[in-house]
């Protein structure tokens, strides 16, 4: 069964697999842990951060015409990583902010959630059309990285490096820095954050902001790196990426970046041993599962998760 097996080449399509659930995973987490609450448009989000960057590159969006500016794809990368944050916070300001004093503010931040997601898949569709898209050949460069005996297409070790940058820059921000004290402070409790002098409100939206930037990134990479984009690309990872911060451990940013190369490695080694990509979700989901019954608040959850 393990003949023919290349175990390096399997490791870094596990990681590949693996980081691109985490950078997605981070945002996810990152919004529960301040609010605790799920942000169910996170994939929306993750599918316009690849239109933005697409419109950028080449230039031209298929349904509303050309655009006064054409962007190499780096510049790209960071103006469509900013637009995702910039429509995050204007996800906070419409589904969240005005039920945030509700009773049931955690089941109707849900369902707000929800309907804009359907907006923003609604919006792709008429901007780009329902047909697939890809991100111009020489995007990037097409000479494969070989590590040892093992080789990546240079968009799938873009995904890996670009995801382990970000998530340390993440972890360094909110250990580190003022506004990264704020946003533990108000997951914590709002309220004696008030007390405090800290602006709940602003630090909500620029959490909104960063969660949404990181969905962005992931969206790009991903699409560049399976060289396929269409307004619907959201909705496979989405349950991947629940089920990665709940096994890591709700608003546990570290937990979600360990679920998601667990996952990511189940898969991909599922494959190699099986022989055959139609166990992969169900060896993955199984052994997630498992992890559960063994530690119900997750890998690195400390503490309950809060209901609906």
């Amino acid at each position: 069964m393990f003949a023919g097996v290349d175990w390096s080449q399997q490791l870094l399509n596990g990681l590949f697999a693996g980081s691109a659930y985490a950078l997605f995973a981070v945002g996810y987490t990152l919004i529960f842990g301040v609010l605790d609450i799920l942000n169910l448009a996170h994939h929306s989000i993750y599918m316009l951060g690849a239109f933005f960057a697409l419109a950028l590159v080449t230039g031209s969006v298929r349904g509303l015409g050309a655009l006064p500016l054409t962007l190499p794809f780096w510049a790209a990368l960071l103006a469509a990583m900013i637009l995702a944050g910039l429509v995050g916070v204007l996800l906070d300001r419409i589904a969240f902010a005005p039920l945030r004093r509700r009773p049931d503010t955690h089941f109707a931040g849900m369902i707000s959630s929800i309907a804009m997601a359907i907006i923003f898949e609604a919006l792709a569709i008429r901007a780009f059309g329902a047909a697939p898209s890809q991100f111009p050949f020489d995007a990037v460069p097409v000479t494969p990285v070989a590590i040892g005996t093992a080789i990546l297409p240079f968009s799938w070790a873009l995904v890996i490096v670009a995801s382990l940058i970000l998530v340390v820059a993440l972890t360094v921000l909110l250990r580190y820095s003022r506004l990264g004290r704020a946003i533990r402070a108000v997951a914590e409790n709002p309220k004696a954050a008030r007390l405090l002098g800290i602006d709940v409100e602003r630090t909500i939206g620029l959490s909104f902001f960063i969660s949404a930037a990181l969905g962005g990134v992931a969206g790009i990479l991903y699409g560049l790196a399976v060289n396929r984009l269409d307004p619907l690309m959201g909705r496979p990872v989405e349950l991947k990426g629940l089920a990665v911060i709940i096994v890591g451990g709700m608003g546990s940013v570290p937990g979600a970046v360990l679920g998601g190369y667990i996952l990511g490695l189940t898969e991909v080694l599922s494959i190699a041993l099986t022989r055959t990509s139609a166990y992969r979700d169900a060896i993955a989901f199984v052994l997630l599962f498992l992890i559960l019954v063994v530690r119900p608040r997750g890998l690195l959850g400390t503490r309950s998760v809060r209901e609906a």
